[in-house]
């Protein structure tokens, strides 16, 4: 993936400013996309994942962020499917028809993982 500058710069400057643990990385990643995606919003499965169930295509409803707990080495979402909810990878999903923040908020994560940036 080819960098970004300005994504670059709003990860710095606004995402992780003043993490130098992963552990605050991953809070300010955390509080980043829980203030940006509003909730619920449809997205469908991108990419299978070994940790997930869902399969390419699948369509289900993010409704929160998953506890804080789940995300300290990568972001986890709730999601609605099948009946139940579920916490599976943000880096999993893509957005369906949502809004440019949250659109801007998921390619930022999207982003920081292509880029081969961990927590």
């Amino acid at each position: 993936m080819k960098r970004d500058e300005t994504r670059e710069r709003r990860i710095t400057m606004d995402i992780i400013v003043d993490a130098y643990t992963p552990e605050e990385q991953a809070m300010g990643w955390y509080y980043y996309l829980e203030d940006h995606l509003r909730f619920p919003f449809r997205a469908k499965c991108a990419k299978r994942r070994p940790i997930s169930p869902l399969k390419v295509g699948n369509g289900v409803e993010v409704v929160s962020m998953a506890p804080e707990e789940e995300c300290e080495h990568e972001m986890f979402v709730n999601a609605s499917w099948n009946e139940a909810t579920l916490a599976v990878p943000l880096s999993q999903l893509v957005s369906v028809k949502a809004s440019k923040k949250i659109r801007q908020a998921m390619d930022d994560w999207h982003y920081w993982v292509a880029m081969g940036y961990e927590l």
